[in-house]
């Protein structure tokens, strides 16, 4: 087996580890938190989200990636990013300072504004680290990485839990994020020992910049539109609303989100490196995406069908107005690796420029259902972003078929079988739900079903990506 297939075997082990244990952990504590805190609690961070996520996306700035994907790479490279990234992380905690009171009174709710000041110190932490962060997805060393989560998700679990326990609120989870950040960056420099140079290459900044900017501007539109909803949900409705709208869009990005992480954080640098190769470049991109499809659309399904034991048993009945959110938000959550491979070969092919076009068309069509739904309500606002969901997939696949000739239709050929698959799963696990009144009955032999179920199906039918994830498995076994 070549270095470049035992790299992104071990890629993905470890990442799915990191991802896994670290989320998983991370889900367990966000559980017994939200057992203990409102609602609304959750409602008042999640209205600062779009704030941050847009602070956090100008601290990258796309540099990142920008050094991932250059092959001629140098220690002045690093360097100028890592200084870049220091002037950007205290200038936007500047700026979240001095905005905050307006962010408050334009929620009508003073406590924002220092809880924004709290939240936006792990921008500072954070900028310290991006370095290290690249450094290693470039080695696909992400065995380390996991050591780190796995230690910053432990101990921040328990400090938040602690105070979440001794009746902090909302502060337990301001708290807990800040101190994620500090420790994630302390951790990163004791284990990558890299040193940056006294050194700022504007040269170098302005090679990167070119492609990193588009990538910026791309990942600007997507950060607004995707923290948009929160925005709009909590102004228009409350924070409760927003709080079982955040529950419900987290628990459902949580099966998706994480496994098509692990996929992408694995194929770019793997990718990258074959991006001179169209062939080799194109059967690898089909296979990423057809056993990215096979994992994450039974699961997403599955959680659909699931979704009122789940919720009623894990966070009570209180958080019971997040489970038809839930069960909607799961159909646009499915297609989140389609998306996000497609847009993983814009980057390895250097098509910064394609990016930024396909971000801009989405997110108009994006805002114009949103438009369109807001009066509606927050049920239409979650059947919205299913229909732009699916209208998106064909924008995605478009440059797609201009770069490796592999478009729309024959994506939707390629994972039919899939869909079809996991749908009647999904259905098969609702009905079996209806049949029992215990809620750990619904949901224990509901999952029991739709495991044995989807697993046997794929096995009998031959699907070609379970043999895959088979002879994954036993090849690091092997190793």
């Amino acid at each position: 087996m070549s270095t470049l297939k035992e790299k992104t075997v071990k890629g993905v082990i470890w990442s799915s580890i990191d991802r896994f244990s670290t989320q998983g952990i991370q889900f367990v504590f966000s559980i017994l938190i939200a057992r203990l805190l409102l609602p609304s609690d959750y409602g008042v961070v999640a209205m600062l989200s779009i704030f941050m996520a847009v602070s956090q996306t100008f601290i990258d700035s796309g540099f990142g990636t920008a050094l991932i994907r250059k092959i001629d790479r140098t220690e002045t490279d690093f360097s100028t990013v890592f200084y870049f990234n220091i002037i950007v992380g205290f200038f936007f905690y500047a700026i979240l300072w001095l905005v905050s009171p307006y962010i408050a009174a334009f929620y009508n709710i003073p406590l924002l504004e220092d809880v924004t000041r709290v939240i936006a110190l792990s921008f500072v932490f954070s900028s310290f680290s991006g370095i290290q962060g690249a450094k290693l997805a470039i080695d696909i060393d992400f065995k380390t990485n996991a050591k780190i989560s796995l230690t910053v998700t432990l101990l921040t679990g328990f400090a938040g839990l602690w105070m979440a326990y001794r009746g902090y609120g909302v502060w337990a989870l301001a708290i807990q994020q800040v101190f994620s950040s500090f420790l994630r960056t302390v951790l990163l420099w004791a284990f990558v020992r890299w040193m940056p140079k006294l050194v700022f290459s504007w040269r170098s900044f302005r090679e990167m910049f070119s492609f990193g900017s588009r990538l910026l501007a791309s990942a600007l539109l997507n950060t607004i539109y995707n923290n948009v909803y929160t925005l709009i949900i909590g102004k228009v409705f409350s924070s409760s609303a927003l709080g079982l709208y955040s529950r419900a869009s987290s628990l459902a990005q949580y099966p998706s989100s994480n496994i098509t992480n692990v996929l992408q954080g694995v194929t770019f640098p793997v990718l990258s490196a074959i991006q001179n190769e169209p062939e080799r470049l194109a059967n690898a991109y089909k296979r990423f995406l057809r056993l990215a499809a096979f994992i994450v659309f039974p699961l997403m399904t599955g959680l659909a069908a699931v979704a009122d034991p789940l919720i009623r048993i894990v966070l009570t009945d209180k958080w019971e107005g997040a489970i038809y959110l839930l069960q909607i938000v799961c159909f646009s959550m499915m297609w989140y690796p389609v998306h996000a491979i497609n847009l993983n070969l814009l980057q390895v092919k250097g098509r910064s420029d394609f990016f930024l076009k396909l971000e801009i068309i989405k997110k108009i069509q994006g805002v114009i259902i949103l438009c369109v739904t807001v009066p509606m309500g927050i049920v239409a606002m979650c059947y919205g972003s299913v229909v732009s969901s699916l209208i998106s997939l064909i924008y995605n696949a478009y440059y797609t078929q201009k770069l490796i000739g592999y478009g729309y239709i024959a994506q939707m050929k390629d994972l039919l079988h899939i869909l079809v698959h996991a749908l009647i799963m999904s259905i098969g696990v609702w009905c079996i739900v209806q049949l029992f009144d215990s809620l750990w009955l619904q949901l224990v032999i509901g999952i029991l079903a739709g495991m044995i179920y989807y697993i046997a199906g794929a096995y009998i039918l031959h699907f070609e990506e379970y043999s895959e994830m088979i002879a994954l498995i036993r090849r690091k076994r092997q190793n």
